[in-house]
């Protein structure tokens, strides 16, 4: 097999592993990327995933397939998104349609409303790690800090779309990058 072919049939296999697991959501996948594609595989840094995960977020669509598709995109361009995308969507496809039939005859049984009601919090723990990593990465300086936190601050009290919150943020950070330059503070972009 040669490698081009070799990398591609790795890329789809490694998101066809994630996929499965992604209840709650493509949050929920952030801890299991940085594990398979920057710590095993070292396609991409984990810097990188913050950025993923932002512009994901802010295109239509589901942010897994986003994600997924962008990651594989960096990887091997477009044979590498296509490989990525189906890797993570085939399996997610197969499970909500089995989900579905099987709901369909045991939505009353008591076992499953007890499953879920173990998945639900365990998806809260997942979502609530992701962004612990996320800060980790996101947030290098005291500028950076008092910017999520005022982020944070809004989206509590405002019901606001999230791409207005990341143009917004995206706004900010031009601004005082600009600022502190030109009153000569050094500029950390990454820790």
């Amino acid at each position: 097999m040669s490698t081009n072919l070799k990398l591609l049939w790795d890329i789809f296999y490694t998101f066809l592993k994630i996929g499965p697991v992604t209840f709650g959501g493509g949050y929920a996948m952030i801890p299991l990327i940085e594990r398979e594609v920057v710590t095993k595989k070292q396609w991409i840094k984990t810097s990188e995933v913050a950025d993923i995960f932002a512009v994901a977020e802010s295109v239509p669509g589901a942010i897994a397939i986003n994600s997924a598709t962008f990651i594989g995109y960096r990887i091997a361009r477009i044979p590498g998104a296509i490989v990525a995308m189906a890797g993570v969507l085939i399996p997610t496809f197969l499970i909500v349609i089995s989900l579905s039939v099987f709901y369909l005859y045991f939505k009353k049984n008591p076992h499953m409303e007890a499953a879920f009601e173990g998945i639900r919090p365990a998806i809260v723990a997942l979502i609530t790690f992701a962004a612990y990593k996320i800060g980790q990465m996101a947030i290098v300086d005291k500028t950076t800090l008092v910017t999520a936190s005022f982020t944070v601050g809004i989206l509590f009290f405002f019901n606001l779309h999230p791409v207005l919150i990341i143009v917004s943020g995206a706004i900010a950070g031009i601004i005082l990058i600009k600022v502190k330059i030109k009153l000569g503070h050094d500029i950390l972009l990454e820790k």
